[in-house]
């Protein structure tokens, strides 16, 4: 029966392509982060293939809160028997903005040599398209099935995944006993880090920079702090996770703004800080101890600080082994090559299954490590046969895990 799984995705893979290529086509940047249009194409793309598909739209309160313009996340149910078990398959549409230095239209979705370039080619459309197809080739064999599959598309990763996933579960609109969340082929995620991102605003005095004793530099304020943050980032080096895959804990300052001109002493400052949490960590411990850092290193000036996401760790689960097994089974027999166990310096949505009680896995279609793949950076790419052989594999695994006897 594997053997016919894998016959319809190679009969049904420049299809599986083209949909790939108008999902990245459509862009769905975080910020702005206006991703209901493109969860409507998606549904009408599945719908074509006929599925149901239940649309969610998250209230504009809500999403407004997040700093966001629309969020509509989507429910396919492929139910298969009355008993047995429910696995979901999640993957998420929305994107960082592109950025520059990319030397092919980030949207184009071009191929060349058996990649396809473009935002979301590797994180997530293409478990977009992988899980699809893989629902789809499972129920072309026509074998009897027990329980059945659901596909999370959703649309708020790069916020936290409270307003995707987050959502559907608190709503109580899903409830699934095992999880495959969008992934690279070559390895079964188990684990990842955390991550505390927090908005810190120094507060001086402006002035004239002909009279700068008249003010207070927010400026001198921020370095102070961040020589501090830089300090305490230094001795993170010495804490090691035991987790494979996951090293050590660390602080990064991704964004900063402030003052108005350049005669002028600066009077506010912005920034924002990435701090990773490896899954051994305290995450009230680890925000303490960023707040009592910044504010014992402030000196004349005033600080605001807001935290702007906090994202548990999720350590690895017993209850997943089904998952790690049968897709370590079928990588192997696919790829060639087996795939290891381990964690990931990445958090994603799996933690928000995780924490409503739903072991799972990281599985999909994307290369061998984050930075081949090019997420978050110019040309991002995948190489179609990842994608293709993925697909199988995740077939694969549905069929074993869903058999009646």
């Amino acid at each position: 029966m594997h053997h016919l799984l894998d016959v319809w995705v190679d009969t049904h893979f420049d299809d599986e392509v083209r949909f790939l290529q108008t999902l990245v086509r459509v862009p769905t940047d975080t910020p702005v982060g206006n991703n209901a249009p493109h969860a409507e194409m998606t549904a009408g793309l599945l719908e074509g293939f006929g599925f149901e598909v239940e649309r969610h739209a998250v209230p504009e309160a809500e999403v407004r809160a997040h700093g966001m313009v629309s969020v509509t996340n989507l429910i396919v149910r492929r139910r298969y028997a009355p008993v047995g078990r429910t696995i979901a398959l999640n993957a998420h549409g929305d994107v960082v903005p592109p950025g520059e230095g990319w030397t092919r239209d980030p949207y184009g979705a071009e191929i060349e040599n058996g990649v396809m370039f473009g935002r979301a080619t590797a994180v997530s459309k293409s478990d977009f398209a992988s899980f699809t197809f893989a629902v789809r080739a499972l129920e072309s064999v026509g074998a009897p099935l027990a329980g059945s599959v659901e596909l999370h598309f959703t649309y708020d990763e790069e916020v936290g995944g409270e307003l995707g996933p987050g959502w559907l579960l608190r709503e109580r609109l899903t409830q699934p006993d095992l999880l495959i969340a969008a992934g690279f082929a070559y390895e079964v995620v188990t684990a990842h880090n955390g991550c505390l991102q927090m908005e810190v605003t120094v507060h001086g005095k402006q002035a004239h920079a002909a009279i700068p004793e008249t003010g207070v530099d927010a400026l001198q304020g921020a370095v102070a702090i961040l020589n501090a943050l830089y300090a305490l980032n230094n001795g993170y080096r010495q804490v090691r996770s035991q987790v494979s895959g996951i090293n050590h804990p660390y602080l990064n300052v991704g964004h900063i703004v402030g003052g108005t001109n350049t005669n002028v002493v600066p009077g506010k400052v912005t920034f924002k800080l990435d701090r990773r949490m490896i899954p051994e960590e305290d995450p009230v411990a680890v925000e303490a101890e960023i707040r009592r850092v910044i504010t014992s290193a402030t000196d004349g000036v005033t600080v605001d600080l807001r935290r702007l996401l906090l994202a548990k760790a999720m350590p690895s689960t017993p209850g997943n082994q089904p998952l790690v097994d049968a897709i370590q089974k079928h990588t192997g027999l696919v790829f060639g090559q087996p795939a290891p166990v381990t964690g990931t310096p990445l958090y994603t949505d799996v933690r928000l299954y995780a924490e409503a009680g739903v072991p799972g896995v990281i599985y999909g279609a994307g290369p061998r490590t984050v930075l081949e793949s090019h997420a978050k950076r110019a040309d991002e790419r995948l190489h179609l046969e990842d994608l293709r052989r993925a697909t199988k594999v995740v077939a694969r695994t549905l069929y074993d895990l869903l058999q009646t006897t």
